[in-house]
């Protein structure tokens, strides 16, 4: 709705500029200048066809405000005369306004139907061409949502395919995310595919010809839009799943590390933990899996795999790995989210008792405390935690209680056991 508000602005103060110089020009000027023959001539049918869509324009707004879909849809059907109004003044806005409000009353109206859908779209679609690949993706978009694949598919192909002119890099854009989109649709019917071939009794994988088919097609597209910089977590996440199905484990960590680690992506904590998922499903290290959790660590220390990092340094004979482990834990209870958690609780006793069996050990805990001690009283040790924590959750107050002293020593904490 906010949209709406936006484009409704824009259009009417193009139309008031354009009604500001109607009048302007009807009291004429004292202009020195040569008359220059207007290209339109203005005429009071035009005038009055601009003022009656003026007026239904704010009568579908107000309905729209309301949730009056029916009257919404009624003065709608009016308003979109305005697709055929001469071609000045703000036609763009106009269109994309029609293409905008019209959904918006089809998604909510109790009666709308999918050919609805589909007339307003293949409508929208010929009115011209700057929205014309985004609104054949969105018409995509509806038809996947309501199961109709490969209606979607067949929208995407005949986008994949349209030229206008000269292509500009803003169309070169749109293209491409045309081609994944058919690419993910593709690994959609792979599924399904794969779905009813898995019930099968007595069958190779690589049997299937039509799931391979869906394969290949789906990695052309996949494979291209990787080569971009970009957040393409639903598209990585399809390609490797097809790559594990086909064993190709090579194939799939290459793609997980370059998602991860190339710069020319945009850092992003999604695709680390897509890596460490993958790499727990192919048994690896837990040296490897601490590695990709160290750098998740530097990018979201409240990231909830924190856990499984902390828990893994904890089973490492070096010192060192118990101290980050500590280190984890505390960044984790920095945030509030995690106040009331009786695991990373738990985990930081663990930890703590570990590092007892240095001689140093408090020293340690205080180190990594210092920064902590004038806020995390207020955090996580007052009265009303007390009480909170007995009433919802017992043992966590049990577990909080004993760690007071050792956390914040020589403190006066009204929290206790």
């Amino acid at each position: 709705m906010d949209d709406f508000q936006r484009e409704l602005r824009l259009l009417k103060d193009s139309e008031g500029d354009a009604d500001l110089s109607d009048d302007q020009s009807s009291k004429g000027t004292n202009s020195k200048l040569p008359a220059v023959k207007p290209r339109h001539v203005e005429t009071r049918r035009t005038s009055s066809f601009q003022k009656s869509t003026k007026t239904c324009l704010r009568l579908i707004t107000e309905a729209l405000l309301h949730h009056r879909w029916q009257e919404a849809a009624e003065y709608m059907a009016c308003f979109t005369q305005r697709l055929e109004e001469p071609k000045h003044g703000p036609v763009v806005q106009s269109k994309e306004l029609i293409w905008r409000i019209s959904t918006e009353i089809l998604h909510h109206h109790p009666n709308s139907k999918m050919d609805d859908y589909n007339n307003i779209y293949e409508r929208m679609k010929h009115s011209g061409f700057t929205n014309y690949l985004m609104i054949s993706l969105e018409h995509a978009f509806h038809l996947l949502h309501n199961g109709h694949i490969k209606d979607a598919k067949h929208q995407l192909s005949v986008a994949e395919s349209w030229r206008h002119g000269n292509e500009s890099v803003v169309q070169n854009k749109k293209t491409e995310l045309i081609h994944v989109y058919k690419g993910l649709l593709d690994y959609v019917m792979w599924c399904d595919k794969k779905s009813t071939f898995n019930h099968a009794e007595n069958l190779d994988k690589h049997d299937n010809q039509d799931m391979n088919n869906l394969f290949r097609a789906a990695s052309v597209h996949l494979k291209e839009i990787l080569k971009k910089p970009g957040i393409w977590d639903p598209f990585i996440l399809s390609y490797v799943e097809m790559l594990e199905y086909y064993d190709d484990h090579e194939e799939a960590l290459r793609v997980l590390n370059d998602y991860a680690y190339d710069n020319k992506f945009p850092p992003n904590p999604n695709a680390h933990v897509y890596l460490y998922r993958y790499l727990q499903r192919q048994n690896a290290s837990e040296k490897k899996l601490m590695k990709v959790l160290k750098v998740l660590c530097a990018l979201v220390p409240s990231h909830e795999l924190m856990l499984e990092y902390s828990g893994l340094l904890l089973k490492s004979d070096k010192i060192t790995d118990i101290h980050k482990a500590l280190g984890v834990v505390l960044e984790m209870l920095d945030f509030a989210c995690w106040r009331s958690s009786l695991d990373a609780w738990k985990l930081l006793t663990a930890i703590i008792q570990k590092l007892k069996s240095q001689p140093n050990w408090k020293d340690s805990v205080a180190e990594k405390m210092a920064a902590r001690k004038d806020w995390w009283p207020a955090l996580h040790f007052t009265s009303f935690h007390a009480s909170k924590d007995s009433e919802e959750n017992p043992e966590l107050k049990e577990v909080k209680a004993s760690l007071t002293t050792i956390l914040c020593p020589g403190l006066m904490l009204k929290y206790k056991a």
